[in-house]
């Protein structure tokens, strides 16, 4: 008999609210209070972020929310039949059948395969049949005992490969060969119930299905025989494919894990038309990872969603390299004073710790400081371009990326150029990628071919057509902003401020970050203009976290005990500038919480810019004070646009018209008094 489940985890015709999150509250209470989780909030939490990623309900009436958590003490199930049933996403209607799997986050393949098992067997209609007929908790659990205890059906490779059967199997009459591979983020429930499901609508098909598993536990990989053999691939995933060169060159049809349980039979079809049209999306032969072309083609996604997940993809890996520049520079600044820009080459060169220059120790380490991080911060527009072409072509447009946003800075033409730069050199890694070439060909083309070419193409473009105009536009557009000085300046933080509270880390914010971060390095003694946007992005980009952090201490009782938590951790975070502190109560609310962070950002960034704030570091909030110019302006800049929101946040929330039911609020069990 399994420990996973007992009579006093099971709910039977209960009513547990009227949305997902009142429904996997009070089953992440449940588990709490058998003794397998150590804190309801941390095990709730877990299981919402998942089901916020991918909706778990399936066709039939069921669905599956499911996490690893830090807060789970043993792998566990808890099942309810709803009465009313609730809506978990599913394309057939609200589910009754609700089964909550919690694993710890270091759960043995023993446990996950059990898991993976229940997962399995929901798909089958008379399993559900008889969870439905069930009169008590006890036959519910002799059910899933009986569930778990049954041999699994194989979904992976086949004994005898496929290359072993009779010669006699010609092309033209031989069934048609499809592999698979499912996968999801956790791996526990959605990445078997797809293969399962795919199996059995290709036996409906008459086609010859191989699935790999990439779940949570061991993966057993298609034989490679199979593979060669296969007419077409599956991927239905909602993370990256391991060894996806295995597949190169094959017909492919991409789709979320989920689709592979809701409309297998159409996959199928797909993959069966994608074998016979020569000009269907194929797998890739330069890399084992997707590119973002692909998952944008896979998933739907419009050209704007396209351009902003590379675009994003680029700034996402230009920060790293410009952090610890910015910092090392500010550094420099305090330890070896403003002139340290002017000497700091010299004094590098020609002295050492045995030969200190005429200023001393703290001179010649200042120079050692800013040197290291302005050859960092070069790194920033051949960093943004590179990874930019990352994003278009995978590893292939690395280089040519790079060597664009070189280009880019040789010409002068900066942040804008680097921009263009990458995405020139993305488009045409993966043009040059998509050739058909001779197999013999096909290992020089990731590491030789593309790089050339791409490239020539890219850096030729930039150096013959488009670096100069894009250097004269970005001259002009920056010398405009640094210009601005008075009432000008002002407008220039509240738009700011307002960009940086708008999506809380997303692309708005980004784009706002990133202009502050790509003028960081042209900063002087003499030109603190960049400085002031960086300290006025900076200040606006901690309000939201610190607000909502405040608004939880000024009304409790308009906040959950999650949001509440959530509110502890914000002070830190906001205090560091990571204004993804305030997502969650964002994503709670966001018609009354984002528009009351943006009037507290439009402040702090008109009065940090009104009072010439300035940062040298590009990251950091509060903790870098040192490389903050007017630090106390900062600070109250901050504090005034906090209370502000705060304020507004818990205005909204007391007296703006609402959903009749809070999910978050009300999602308490009737028993507790909430």
């Amino acid at each position: 008999m399994t420990t996973l489940i007992n009579t006093d985890l099971v709910l039977l015709d209960a009513n547990l609210g009227t949305d997902t999150t009142s429904v996997i509250r009070h089953l992440a209470e449940l588990i709490a209070e058998t003794g397998r989780a150590s804190a309801v909030e941390g095990l709730f939490a877990d299981a919402l972020a998942r089901e916020q990623k991918t909706a778990t309900g399936v066709p039939g009436g069921i669905a599956i929310p499911h996490c690893r958590s830090e807060a789970v003490l043993e792998p566990t199930l808890a099942m309810a039949r709803l009465n009313p049933s609730v809506d978990f996403g599913a394309k057939d209607g609200p589910a009754d059948i609700i089964f909550f799997i919690a694993a710890p986050a270091g759960a043995d393949n023993a446990h996950l395969k059990l898991l993976s098992k229940l997962a399995r067997s929901l798909i089958k209609k008379d399993f559900t049949a008889a969870l439905r007929a069930a009169t008590t908790p006890a036959e519910i659990v002799t059910l899933v005992d009986e569930a778990l205890a049954d041999k699994p059906k194989a979904a992976a490779a086949p004994a005898v490969p496929a290359a072993a059967e009779p010669a006699a199997d010609t092309a033209t009459t031989r069934q048609k060969r499809i592999v698979a591979v499912t996968a999801c983020p956790t791996g526990i429930a959605h990445t078997y119930m797809a293969a399962d499901s795919l199996v059995l609508a290709a036996q409906e098909a008459g086609v010859d299905l191989q699935v790999e598993t990439q779940g949570s536990g061991a993966v057993t990989p298609l034989d490679p025989a199979v593979i060669a053999a296969a007419d077409a691939v599956i991927f239905a995933v909602d993370v990256d494919v391991r060894g996806k060169e295995r597949f190169a060159g094959k017909p492919v049809i991409n789709a979320p894990v989920k689709r592979g349980i809701d409309e297998p039979a159409k996959m199928i079809q797909e993959a069966l038309a994608a074998a016979d049209n020569p000009n269907a999306h194929r797998v890739p032969h330069f890399g084992a990872e997707e590119t973002a072309d692909q998952k944008a083609q896979s998933s739907g996604e419009s050209l704007g969603a396209k351009i902003k997940k590379v675009l994003l993809t680029g700034v996402s890996y230009m920060i790293p390299f410009v952090a610890g520049g910015g910092l090392l520079i500010a550094l420099g600044f305090l330890l070896g004073g403003y002139d340290v820009t002017d000497v700091a080459k010299d004094v590098v060169l020609q002295n050492s710790l045995f030969n200190l220059p005429d200023g001393g120790l703290m001179i010649y380490l200042g120079a050692v400081a800013f040197t290291i991080g302005n050859l960092s911060m070069s790194f920033l527009v051949p960093a943004l371009a590179g990874y930019i072409a990352f994003g278009i072509a995978d590893r292939p447009g690395i280089a040519p990326g790079f060597t664009a946003g070189a280009i880019a800075v040789f010409m002068g033409a900066g942040f804008l150029g680097g921009l263009v730069g990458g995405i020139l050199a993305g488009l045409a890694a993966y043009w040059i990628g998509s050739w058909q070439v001779p197999r013999w060909l096909r290992g020089l083309m990731p590491v030789v071919i593309i790089p050339l070419l791409g490239s020539i193409i890219a850096s030729g473009a930039m150096l013959l057509f488009l670096g100069a105009p894009i250097a004269a536009l970005s001259n002009g557009l920056n010398s405009w902003l640094t210009g601005m000085t008075g009432t000008s300046a002002v407008i220039l933080g509240m738009i700011l401020g307002l960009m940086m509270c708008f999506d809380l880390g997303g692309p708005v914010n980004k784009v706002a970050y990133a202009f502050a971060v790509a003028g960081l390095g042209t900063g002087t003694a003499l030109n603190q203009a960049p400085w002031e946007i960086m300290a006025t992005v900076m200040a606006a980009g901690m309000v939201p976290p610190l607000a909502l952090a405040l608004a939880t201490v000024l009304d409790k009782k308009r906040f959950s005990l999650a949001e509440r938590e959530n509110g502890k951790a914000a002070w830190l975070l906001g205090a560091s500038f990571i204004s993804e502190g305030a997502i969650p109560f964002a994503a709670a609310d966001p018609l009354r919480v984002i528009p009351a962070t943006m009037v507290g950002g439009a402040i702090t960034g008109a009065m940090t810019m009104g009072f010439h704030v300035t940062s040298q570091a590009p990251h950091g909030g509060i903790f870098v004070f040192f490389a903050i110019g007017n630090v106390g302006m900062f600070i109250l800049s901050i504090v005034v646009g906090t209370i502000v929101s705060a304020l507004g946040v818990v205005a909204l929330k007391r007296w703006a018209v609402r959903k009749p039911v809070d999910s978050l609020a009300t999602a308490q069990p009737a028993s507790q008094g909430n």
